[in-house]
C-alpha cells in the first residue's frame, strides 16, 4: 500500500518531488477560492473514515462526529486524488464528471494524474461552487 508519511504541509508538498509542481498548482488554486490549508493526519484509529494523510481546506464535520477536510488532496501510487466532502458538495462534483479533465471520477473524488491535464476553467468553477456552498 502507498503511504505517504509525513507530518505537516511542507513535508506533503516535498513528498514525491517529480510531482511537487503538481500538488503545489493544485494548491494554488485552491486557495485563490478562500480556502485556508492544513495538514489532515487522516481519521484516527478506531473511528470511521480514511485514515491516510492528505492536505487539507476548510473542515466539515461527518455525520459520525469525525473532523474531515471539505477539500482533500491526497498522493496516491498512481494519481493524485481531490476528495469532497458533504452531500450537497458531492452531488456538485457529479456535475463536472468529464469536464475537469480527470482520469477517474468517484462517488466524491476524481483523479489525475498531472495538474496540467485538467482543465483548469471548470476546476476553478468547481471550487467557487464548493466556496459558495459552504459560505
Amino acid at each position: 500500500m502507498f503511504k505517504v508519511e509525513v507530518d505537516s504541509v511542507e513535508a506533503y508538498l516535498a513528498f514525491d518531488p517529480a510531482r511537487r509542481g503538481d500538488l503545489e498548482s493544485v494548491d494554488k488554486l485552491i486557495r485563490a477560492s478562500g480556502f485556508m490549508r492544513y495538514f489532515h493526519s487522516g481519521t484516527p484509529k478506531g473511528q470511521r473514515g480514511m485514515r491516510f494523510k492528505m492536505i487539507g481546506y476548510g473542515r466539515s464535520v461527518s455525520r459520525n462526529g469525525v473532523e474531515w477536510p471539505i477539500i482533500g488532496v491526497a498522493l496516491q501510487k498512481n494519481y493524485i486524488s481531490i476528495y469532497l466532502a458533504g452531500e450537497d458538495i458531492v452531488a456538485t462534483l457529479r456535475a463536472y464528471k468529464g469536464l475537469l479533465g480527470e482520469t477517474r471520477m468517484g462517488a466524491g473524488n476524481f483523479s489525475f494524474v498531472r495538474f496540467a491535464q485538467l482543465s483548469r476553467e471548470p476546476l476553478e468553477a468547481l471550487m467557487a461552487d464548493v466556496a459558495s456552498q459552504i459560505a
